[in-house]
This record gives structure tokens, C-alpha cells and sequence, in this order.
């Protein structure tokens, strides 16, 4: 049986706020949010009962609305963080603060920000913190990236069973798993660029590689305040560890401006940037976002591309265009998330509450901190997109899938290049991608969208290294080139993520066959009749010793 209606809702986190939650006319007892279709499998739509904690099976003929998990703590911490990142930037800079003192700031804050945020859930954190931490200490440099890796997205996985087989599949909620995300994505990172730094030569690494590559093991304090600070620790991004011990010991921007050769380009001195700018930037961007998804977005709901009479009574092309059109209609809402928060790091998984209660001030709580500084441009304009999540302008203008999937989710991209792409010994393409369905989750529909994105990919670039030059010679040509191949992306984009909204295999199956799996087909003709070149890893190895050697000659 359902909860009964009379029933006290109940939360993981503080209770504290949840008069605030009333006042401001968001009853957190009446919060709902739509299981996804087919996502509760047969036998009806599971609701979670009391703390979250197991499940019930309503009837299918019964309401498809279930309760959601309260937002107000996490719109409170994130509003908070802005403001204890202004004066940690302003009263704890370098300048007036040890490193020590800003690491501890920094730790206690986001212990608590998880402590209130979710409750007795919050040890699934800190024990993954810890658990890697005396992998750290404890495993040989040849192998720490390699065990961490294991533990940390074993854990993760872990959780992501439990949580939604166990407790509530189908139910779309906001909990522990996205900061856990976020916490795999830095262990990992970490003791990649650890093992870089200790455990291998310089003649082996990237360009990259070389200059994020950590010479020595951080210190307890250093550790926690990278993988817990209040910044980040609900809503992301994943950083850098030394872009963020640099922040820490505010050596930062001066580091940056370096890495960009500032003195090169005409400045021998710059005032101390200040991040104001941008973070109001970013937040007339989360306003026009906004503005956007409560005008256009509702009106063109995702789940009506497998409708039965809109299949019925529309032709192929016809929903090839009501495709697009829904997912253009809802960036805006993906926008509004990644310019100002991350809490859920899925593409299309979160309710339309929980998006614009949960997904505040990430980015913007970093540069307001301090951090997130880049270098300059060629007119002298301070960039702050260090910690930045999309670049919208890349986004819809990609003629490739793989400059669209660059600029959407750009830290979760990076991240996936660092410890998976730039390593794997083959295949790092269909490994990458795997990598992130299972960091993602266990739905089905991620595998869908991910294996999807493997041929498309594959097909895409076969289509681009043998057909590509032809269209370069002439200027109608290569802007002809340039539209098809744009149009052909957005389409492919959108027919990759649809499986990510509906979560199960049966809604999943019944969209590829009312398209006909039509960029399946596509994808799989292109790989049989054009030739294809896999890197292996010694090629890679091979052009990445060119980029160094080159470097170093450029230095000399």
C-alpha cells in the first residue's frame, strides 16, 4: 500500500527550514513528480514509502504522481554558499588567511551543507572520502589510480542499486547519489593525476597531462577540503586538484595568466580580477533560462513522442521534427541547471521541480568564492569559465556529435577524457562512453543512449575523415558541408537521448521502431562502407610525444 494521505512527510535532511518551505508556498507533504513512462516495469508505479526507505506497488490504474524528496534545503544551502563565498573571497583570501585556515573553512561548511541536505545519508560520502583516502596512502603509485577507480565507481554503483532498485525505481528524487557522483569524478581524477605526477615519466604524458600531474601526496586536511568544500560538495563541479590547491594558496589567477602567456600579448600588469561580473552574468543567463522553460518548455512535453495517437496520425518526418523541436524547448531548463548548479547530473532524468529548486548557484558559488578564473581574452576581458559547465553558442551550432558532446556537460566530458579516453589501451571511444552510462546510472535507457552515442560517433567520424576534404575548396561547398552537417548532428543528438528521459527498455524500444532505428541503420551502413582508422594507444602515445616535444621547443 501507498503512504497513508494523512501521513507526515519526511526527510533525509533538516527539518528546520520546512516553515520557510510553507510560507513561500511550497508544501513540501505535496511536492510531486511523474515516473517516468514504463520506468516502474510491469505491475504498476512504485511508491516510496517513510524516509525514503523501500517501496509499494500502486496499481496501474492508479495516480502516476508520487511524492518527491523537499527541495527547500538545497535551495537554502546553494543561496548560502553565494553569500559565504562572497565573504570567503572578501574576508578569507589569501591575504588575510593561512591556506590552513581556508581549507578548514571550506571542509566544515560542506560537511554541514551534506550533514543538512541529507541526513544520516551523508556517510555514503564520507565513507567513499575515506575509504579512498587510505588507498591513497596505502597502494603503490603503479596501481592507486587503478584501485581507487575500482572502489570508487564500485561504491558508486553500489549506491545506485540500492537507491533505485530497492528503494524507488522510477521515482525521479533528489539525494545523496549527485554529490556521490561528483566525489567519484575527484577521487578518480586525483589519483589519475597522482599517478601522473609520482608514477610516470614526462616523455609519457600530454601536454595536459604534464601540467595538472600532482608531485607529491596531499595532506588529510588538503584532501577533505577538495573533495568536501561547501563549493561544491552539493551541486559540483568537478575541478582540478591543483587548479584548486593554486585557488586555496592564491596562486590561482597568477597561474592562469601564465599558462595563457599574458605578457606576451601586450599586459605586464592586470588589477586583481574580480568575479562579480560574472557571476551576474551567469545569473541574467539562469533569468532568460528561466523565462524560457516557463514559456516554451511545458508546452512540448518529451513523453508525447511515443504517444499512441500522436504515432498513429503523424508522419516520419513530421516526428523527426516534433523530436528536435522537444528537445530544443527543453535546454533552456538544462541551461538554467549548468550555469548555476549541477545537483543532478543526468541529461534528462530530473522533474521540472526539482530542476529550478535544487540546481542553484554551482558555477556562479565558485567564481563568487574566487575560483573558476581562467586567463584573458584577446581584448583584455577577465574570463571566469574555468569551473563553466556548457558553452551554449558551441552547443547550438555544432556541426559535429563530437563538438556538441564537448560543450554539453563540459567538466563530466573532461573528466571522462582524463581518466578513461586519454587511457584506454583500445577502444577508448565505445569505453568512454560505457564509462559514463554506468557513472550515470543503472537505468536502461542510459545504456540505450550511450551505446547509441558509440555507433554515432564511430559513424560520424568515418563520414568526416573520408568525405570532409572534398567540401573544403570551395566556399558554397564547405558552408553546404557545414549546414547538412549541422542539421544531421541536432537530429542525431536528438534521437541519442531520448532513451535517457524514458529511463526503461519498453517506452525505449517503442520510440526506435516508431523512427525506424533509422540512425542506427544509418550508422552501422556508414562503418561497413567507409574505412575506419582506431587509435591505439600507441598512436596516441606517439602524437602526444610530438605536442610535448613541440611545446618544449616553443619554450626553448
Amino acid at each position: 500500500m501507498a503512504e497513508p494521505p494523512g501521513a507526515p512527510h519526511r526527510t533525509t535532511g533538516s527539518t528546520l527550514l520546512h516553515p520557510l518551505s510553507a510560507l513561500l508556498g511550497i508544501p513540501l507533504d505535496q511536492v510531486r513528480l511523474r515516473a517516468a513512462p514504463g520506468a516502474a516495469g510491469p505491475g504498476g508505479i512504485l511508491s516510496a514509502g517513510p524516509w525514503r526507505q523501500g517501496c509499494h506497488a500502486v496499481p496501474a490504474q492508479g495516480p502516476r504522481e508520487q511524492r518527491g524528496e523537499p527541495a527547500i534545503n538545497f535551495v537554502a544551502c546553494q543561496l548560502f554558499a553565494l553569500l559565504a563565498a562572497f565573504w570567503f573571497r572578501i574576508y578569507l583570501s589569501p591575504s588575510h588567511a593561512s591556506s590552513a585556515v581556508r581549507h578548514a573553512f571550506a571542509t566544515l561548511f560542506g560537511i554541514y551543507f551534506a550533514v543538512f541536505c541529507f541526513g544520516w545519508y551523508s556517510i555514503h560520502l564520507f565513507v567513499l572520502v575515506m575509504m579512498n583516502y587510505g588507498i591513497m596512502n596505502m597502494a603503490s603509485i603503479p596501481n592507486i589510480h587503478r584501485y581507487s577507480f575500482v572502489v570508487a565507481m564500485g561504491y558508486l554503483t553500489l549506491c545506485h542499486i540500492s537507491r533505485i532498485y530497492i528503494f524507488h525505481y522510477g521515482i525521479l528524487t533528489t539525494d545523496f547519489s549527485g554529490p556521490l557522483m561528483i566525489i567519484t569524478q575527484k577521487i578518480t581524477t586525483l589519483a589519475c593525476q597522482l599517478h601522473d605526477g609520482i608514477g610516470r615519466q614526462a616523455e609519457e604524458l600530454t601536454a595536459e597531462q604534464n601540467r595538472l600531474a600532482v608531485k607529491s601526496r596531499p595532506s588529510l586536511l588538503e584532501y577533505l577540503s577538495y573533495l568536501l568544500n561547501f563549493m561544491s560538495i552539493i551541486a559540483g563541479p568537478c575541478s582540478n586538484y591543483k587548479d584548486y590547491i593554486a585557488f586555496i594558496e592564491g596562486r590561482h589567477v597568477h597561474m592562469k595568466l601564465l599558462e595563457v602567456n599574458w605578457k606576451q600579448k601586450g599586459y605586464d600588469r592586470l588589477p586583481d580580477p574580480s568575479p562579480t561580473g560574472a557571476v551576474m552574468y551567469k545569473l541574467c543567463i539562469t533569468l532568460v533560462s528561466l523565462i524560457l522553460f516557463l514559456t516554451l518548455t511545458k508546452n512540448f512535453p518529451m513523453a508525447y513522442i511515443i504517444d499512441d495517437e500522436f504515432l498513429d496520425k503523424t508522419p516520419f518526418l513530421s516526428r523527426l521534427a516534433y523530436l528536435y523541436v522537444v528537445t530544443q524547448a527543453a535546454k533552456p531548463k538544462y541551461y538554467f541547471a549548468w550555469t548555476l548548479g549541477l545537483q543532478k547530473t543526468c541529461l534528462f532524468q530530473q522533474s521540472d521541480f526539482d530542476l529550478f529548486c535544487f540546481d542553484i548557484a554551482a558555477d556562479a558559488v565558485n567564481n563568487a568564492a574566487g575560483y573558476g578564473f581562467s586567463g584573458v581574452d584577446e581584448k583584455g576581458t577577465f574570463r571566469w569559465d574555468l569551473l563553466s559547465n556548457l558553452n551554449i553558442w558551441n552547443i547550438e551550432t555544432a556541426t559535429s556529435f563530437k563538438m556538441y558532446i564537448e560543450n554539453w556537460n563540459i567538466q563530466t566530458a573532461a573528466w571522462l577524457k582524463r581518466v578513461c579516453y586519454d587511457r584506454a589501451p583500445w577502444y577508448p571511444t565505445a569505453l568512454t562512453f560505457i564509462l559514463s552510462a554506468l557513472w550515470h546510472g543503472i537505468y536502461p535507457g542510459y545504456y540505450f543512449t550511450f551505446l547509441t552515442g558509440i555507433l554515432i560517433t564511430l559513424a560520424a567520424r568515418a563520414i568526416r575523415n573520408n568525405c570532409r576534404h572534398y567540401f573544403l575548396w570551395s566556399v558554397p561547398l564547405k558552408i553546404a558541408y557545414d549546414v547538412v552537417t549541422w542539421a544531421v548532428t541536432q537530429l542525431a543528438v536528438c534521437y541519442t537521448v531520448a532513451p535517457f528521459v524514458m529511463l526503461a527498455v519498453e517506452p525505449t524500444i517503442k520510440f526506435y521502431k516508431s523512427v525506424y532505428f533509422h540512425m542506427h541503420i544509418l550508422s552501422i551502413l556508414v562503418l561497413l562502407l567507409l574505412p575506419i582508422r582506431p587509435q591505439t594507444h600507441s598512436v596516441r602515445r606517439a602524437q602526444n610525444q610530438a605536442t610535448l616535444n613541440s611545446i618544449k621547443s616553443k619554450d626553448k
